[in-house]
């Protein structure tokens, strides 16, 4: 399809402007820089809620501040709920007529990584850039016919469906997991009067700091962490967006634990599958030789952990955990021949985690490439 197929997206969406009218609607929805409704972590405490928006199914709500320091533009397509309510600073729109264009056709649109780099094109203001409601609604897309956006939508929907059913499926395991390990490690322990071959140490006797680096020449986008590109409350990581232009990383392995070492209170870990570098904003602990990974990750992923680093750390702004202090952390450890059992057991769990990861991975690629072809979609 040729740029000459192309249509302006105000063509085909106008907006919707309806308030919560007698606080009809409770639903409070935010809207998150990965184009997806959230809960709403607003204070709303003497708020009137009356002059909040209400959002219906399959309308969408986007912001146009910040897109160039952003680097993307946040909008969203609901479709969970029927209807919600979200701040007044959002724009909230809808299709015209959905037998010529689907709002899942749009909202795929949308979701590509060349829309958020046209829209940063054309975001004015400043570093911070915002991007005007009439230069957005100029943009342009191709709308091939009714037919061949459901193909796409249908195509698109079964890999999404199953990226999403893998990530319950590694849920699961990892909670099966921490099971384990509560079962054999926590419930019914007494601290002050462990088994005889059981010790009392600090997490300096189960690891140390990764001391190895890596140039930067030998990492891509796929094998560099830094603290950016982890996600919050122990979600793991996403691609990074970019690399340092010189200098090295330092090194991790698989099997190695990565905590991000700014703001600890977002408790950003990861137990890596793969080797690679990260900055020097991310803390890599190396186990031991007689310490499963597994094991370790269990006592870093605990609320307790992060409370503990929040409390030596750094800085008020942007407070970071202070690294002597962290290896300092009370830990447990158990006799070699439990932790090797519990090492067999978990890491069956753990194999099964790492191929739906992989699965995950190859199919966001193959998400990626339908979302790319897009631009050149024919009826």
């Amino acid at each position: 399809m040729t740029k000459a197929n192309y249509k302006k997206i105000g063509e085909f969406i106008e907006l919707v402007d309806k308030r919560n009218a007698g606080l009809k609607v409770k639903l409070l929805l935010g809207l998150s820089i990965s184009k997806q409704f959230i809960p709403s972590v607003a204070n709303i405490i003497g708020t009137d809620m009356e002059n909040y928006k209400i959002i219906r199914k399959n309308q969408f709500a986007c912001s146009t501040m910040q897109v160039r320091r952003d680097k993307k533009m946040p909008v969203a397509l609901l479709q969970k709920v029927d209807e919600a309510i979200i701040s007044q600073a959002y724009p909230i729109f809808e299709v015209k007529d959905e037998s010529l264009l689907l709002p899942e056709y749009l909202m795929m649109w949308f979701t590509r990584s060349e829309f958020d780099r046209e829209a940063c094109f054309n975001a004015v203001g400043g570093v911070r850039g915002s991007l005007e409601w009439e230069d957005f609604t100029d943009m342009q897309l191709p709308i091939p016919s009714l037919t061949k956006q459901r193909e796409i939508v249908k195509e698109y929907n079964i890999i999404v469906n199953r990226i999403k059913l893998n990530q319950q499926l590694i849920q699961k395991l990892k909670e099966t997991a921490q099971a384990i390990y509560k079962q054999w490690f926590v419930d019914g322990i007494d601290f002050e009067n462990l088994p005889d071959d059981w010790n009392v140490g600090i997490v300096s006797d189960l690891c140390e700091y990764s001391n190895e680096r890596i140039s930067i020449d030998e990492l891509s986008l796929e094998n560099y962490i830094s603290t950016e590109n982890m996600l919050q409350n122990k979600s793991g990581i996403v691609l990074v967006s970019n690399l340092p232009p010189s200098g090295s990383a330092i090194k991790f392995n698989i099997g190695n634990i990565l905590i991000s070492n700014i703001r600890p209170y977002f408790k950003k870990i990861w137990l890596s599958d793969f080797y690679g570098g990260c900055s020097n904003d991310v803390l890599c602990f190396v186990p031991k030789t007689n310490i499963p990974s597994l094991y370790l990750y269990q006592i870093l992923e605990k609320d307790s952990f992060f409370e503990y680093v929040m409390a030596g750390s750094k800085g008020t702004k942007m407070p970071r955990g202070d690294k002597k202090w962290i290896m300092n952390y009370p830990a447990v450890i158990p006799s070699n021949k439990l932790l090797n059992k519990f090492n067999k057991l978990v890491g069956v769990l753990t194999t099964n985690v790492l191929q739906k990861r992989q699965e995950n991975q190859k199919l966001s690629e193959l998400n990626d490439l339908l979302l790319s072809k897009l631009a050149t979609i024919e009826n």
